[in-house]
């Protein structure tokens, strides 16, 4: 699933062909993703203004002139394409279309169909179910390791799966957890409660310098993810430890390598000399 860097480089990709535009097409071509499209929305979003482009976790958040808020997930597979001319017939699986006044063709491809877009009054926004219960966000300046600290306090789940928590932290997921932890030094097995103090600094100095420098890559594309212009993101030949089991550690003289588990249903890729 696209993790926070690969949403926040399809907003970046976004920004220039939709920020500012009227939309003056909008098709659903069909009546459902994961959830049921919003009755009417074609109707609702043709002729509309976008005023902003925002992210939020692992959502996309374009905000309309009329007030309308359409939150966008792009599940397991989604891919964003934008086509600002001459684009090419439309696929099998591209289910919701957008046009513009400037004529740039926006297709939202999803073949397994676990993405969801929805339509909200933006007065309401922050009590959505999706948006109400999310983390502070890993990027902003208000998350530091005091921030950190108190919501891991008390807490006896193992590191990896509290930072899997969206309530947590919002966006984070398996491929940026692990690398952080390692860049941090905290091996994944560590209880939550225990990052205090001098951890929490530097798992968050850690968190904010993984998710900048994929953001920087354009996200990571292990299977479906694309940016926008259609290109991979490239992050993955930066990993450090994720799906690198058994090769060496890039950050310590150990003899050993990179070891496998698996922690709540998901892999776990750590160092057991460099991560306690």
């Amino acid at each position: 699933m696209p993790e926070l860097p690969e949403v926040e480089t399809v907003r970046r990709g976004l920004l220039p062909v939709l920020e500012g535009h009227i939309l003056a097409r909008v098709v659903a071509r069909r009546p459902d993703l994961r959830f049921p499209i919003p009755d009417g929305f074609g109707q609702q979003l043709t002729g509309r203004r976008v005023t902003r482009l925002d992210r939020r976790a692992k959502y996309l958040l374009i905000h309309f002139d009329s007030g309308t808020v359409l939150i966008w997930h792009l599940g397991m597979s989604g891919r964003v394409l934008i086509f600002e001319q001459d684009a090419p017939p439309e696929e099998r699986h591209d289910h919701i279309i957008f046009e513009t006044d400037a004529g740039a063709v926006i297709r939202f491809n999803d073949t397994r169909r676990f993405g969801f877009v929805d339509l909200v009054d933006g007065n309401g926004l922050e009590a959505h179910p999706m948006i109400a219960k999310l983390g502070p966000e890993p990027l902003d300046e208000s998350f530091d390791a005091q921030a950190l600290a108190r919501r891991l306090k008390d807490r006896k789940t193992p590191i990896k799966a509290a930072l899997l928590d969206q309530t947590v932290v919002a966006g984070l997921g398996n491929i940026y957890v692990s690398e952080a932890l390692f860049y941090a030094g905290i091996s994944p097995r560590r209880s939550a409660g225990t990052i205090q103090g001098g951890r929490a600094v530097k798992l968050v100095t850690a968190i904010k310098k993984v998710l900048k420098a994929a953001i920087a890559a354009g996200g990571s594309s292990l299977r479906d993810h694309r940016q926008p212009n259609g290109e991979l993101g490239y992050f993955q030949h930066n990993f450090a430890v994720y799906d690198r089991q058994g090769q060496r550690c890039p950050g310590c003289d150990c003899t050993g390598s990179i070891q496998q588990i698996v922690q709540s249903g998901r892999s776990t890729y750590f160092c057991t000399a460099r991560q306690r």
